[in-house]
């Protein structure tokens, strides 16, 4: 249901995980692994390219069959990667390609842990926005 005013899909938009974004060729992937600039965390690795201005920025998540044996966990695995990437999409200043590979350990994380470390991945890499902090409030602005 939309609001009326308002376009129906302008709010989702910005927070799908659409095809535009995903890096869905092996000719993608090759190209990103042959730069050879990988960031390594607990519960992921993460590889990226900078890549043309104006082209965006992409994603390509990698959960191997070897290091998850059953389907649910690299499902698992996978959800909480693109979750991570999704939550924070405008945090990130550059068009670039990333591949972000899982680790065994994410299946103990939680979504807010992957998401943490995806940002501090992102920082590593000199890709985050420089965001000013919101001033703190003490609550005395609140209605009754």
């Amino acid at each position: 249901m939309s609001v009326p005013g308002t376009p129906p899909s302008k709010g989702r938009d910005s927070a799908h995980f659409s095809c535009s974004v995903r890096l869905r060729l092996s000719s993608d992937f090759q190209k990103v692994f042959a730069n050879k600039n990988n960031l390594v965390g607990r519960v992921m690795v993460m590889w990226v390219r900078k890549s043309a201005p104006g082209a965006g920025l992409r994603l390509g998540v990698v959960a191997s069959k070897r290091t998850f044996r059953r389907a649910v966990d690299r499902n698992r695995a996978k959800r909480l990667l693109r979750e991570a990437f999704r939550l924070n999409r405008g945090r990130i200043s550059a068009d670039a390609d990333l591949v972000i590979i899982a680790r065994r350990q994410i299946l103990k994380a939680k979504c807010a842990d992957a998401e943490r470390e995806f940002m501090w991945l992102i920082k590593k890499a000199g890709f985050a926005l420089s965001v000013p902090s919101e001033p703190e409030t003490d609550g005395s602005d609140r209605r009754e």
